[in-house]
């Protein structure tokens, strides 16, 4: 294929994926009650599995102090909801797009990285929105410079932890499907995967610091876990250093 036939191959994957994604959009829009009564708000109550099951209440007031903000939280959050359902079709785009440039052993390596990608995404989402967020909400609902002063948190600031959090967490679960592909390619190795181990736990630990910074080690421990499987799940995918490429 010519250069100008591999650009037509790319608008087109392009246009069917912002299609898919201004389906799911209008569709979601209308939704409003299901995007945010049962999935966006459900952690700022009681209700919410993760408080029933520490056995904690949970009554997170917000308030919206800014005339535009509801209208355009409504269009963030629908365009985020949209972009995570179309998720999977916009991974396939883009694997029949760069497909023809591999070998057979690679579009087998890349398709599988690809796959695995799409279900560590939602296996991320999901770690973020059950456990981290939740997590976050219970430190920073409770923690007061003073008593005098009463949280009451504003629409746009949970919004941004909310999205950020949940968002964030899907992006660091694709680690395994990078790292996947880099070994096939014979950059990372499972011997060099096992040699940073410790220094990688070091890593996991800070990290989970910054994502939940409550300071207490349960908090720590139970964002700190799933971090260090998927690295030692890394480890397993990863092709050992005397296996040739």
């Amino acid at each position: 294929m010519s250069f100008w036939d591999h650009l037509e191959e790319l608008r087109g994957a392009i246009i069917r994926s912002v299609l898919l994604l201004v389906c799911a959009f209008v569709a979601l829009f209308f939704f409003k009650n299901l995007v945010f009564d049962t999935i966006v708000l459900a952690p700022t109550r009681s209700s919410f599995w993760f408080y029933r099951l520490l056995g904690v209440n949970m009554n997170l007031q917000l308030i919206n102090i800014d005339v535009t903000a509801q209208f355009f939280t409504h269009i963030k959050v629908t365009f985020i909801a949209a972009f995570v359902l179309t998720f999977p079709f916009i991974c396939y785009q883009l694997w029949r797009f760069i497909a023809p440039a591999l070998y057979r052993d690679e579009k087998k390596t890349v398709r599988r990285a690809f796959g695995l990608g799409a279900g560590l995404f939602y296996l991320g989402i999901c770690t973020g929105y059950f456990l981290v967020v939740p997590l976050m909400l219970l430190f920073f609902d409770g923690y007061q410079v003073s008593a005098a002063i009463v949280n009451t948190f504003s629409l746009n600031s949970y919004i941004s932890i909310f999205s950020g959090m949940v968002f964030m967490m899907g992006l660091l679960f694709e680690f395994p499907s990078v790292l996947a592909v880099l070994s096939h390619f014979g950059i990372v190795t499972r011997e060099f995967m096992k040699r940073y181990r410790r220094h990688a736990i070091v890593v996991i630990i800070i990290l989970a610091a910054v994502l939940t910074p409550t300071g207490d080690p349960f908090t720590l421990l139970v964002v700190s876990v799933p971090l260090y499987l998927l690295y030692e799940f890394s480890i397993l995918i990863c092709r050992p250093e005397r296996e040739e490429i």
